[in-house]
């Protein structure tokens, strides 16, 4: 998908592609395809790829070491996306459009029917302190 959109890729970047099904055995619907371009003590900047109808479950980055929990600014590239943001309610993203998630606050998302590319720029992401909603899910 990432090829398909003129995202060059160097073939380590193609080896660290992460692919998460959050230890639910279900990828095609619950789940994501993540690429991590950098991710320092300050910031983070990833590709978030969903599969069509593919689903990131409910989730909050909570405060870790003093400091407040990953704030993280989600851009669509491709797509859509139906992202659902506690206190906010429904957002719909499309190309061009982007929304920035509070810290330590619940949220949930998934791509429309043609999937979806996501950039996502944060402060540092720590993903084994992630909160699930589902406590099955594992990271």
């Amino acid at each position: 998908m990432l090829a398909d959109v003129g995202i060059a890729l160097t073939a380590a970047e193609r080896d660290a592609i992460e692919v998460a099904d959050f230890g639910l055995g279900q990828l095609e619907q619950i789940g994501l395809q993540v690429l991590v371009y950098v991710n320092t003590e300050r910031v983070c900047a990833k590709e978030l790829v969903l599969f069509p109808g593919q689903m990131c479950p409910e989730h909050r980055h909570p405060p870790v070491a003093g400091e407040p929990g990953k704030e993280e600014t989600f851009r669509c590239r491709t797509g859509s996306v139906h992202l659902w943001v506690d206190g906010h309610g429904e957002v719909d993203l499309r190309p061009g459009d982007q929304f920035t998630i509070p810290p330590d606050t619940l949220h949930r998302f998934q791509a429309g029917n043609e999937g979806a590319i996501v950039s996502e720029f944060s402060t540092r992401s720590r993903d084994d302190t992630d909160v699930f909603t589902d406590p099955r899910i594992r990271r």
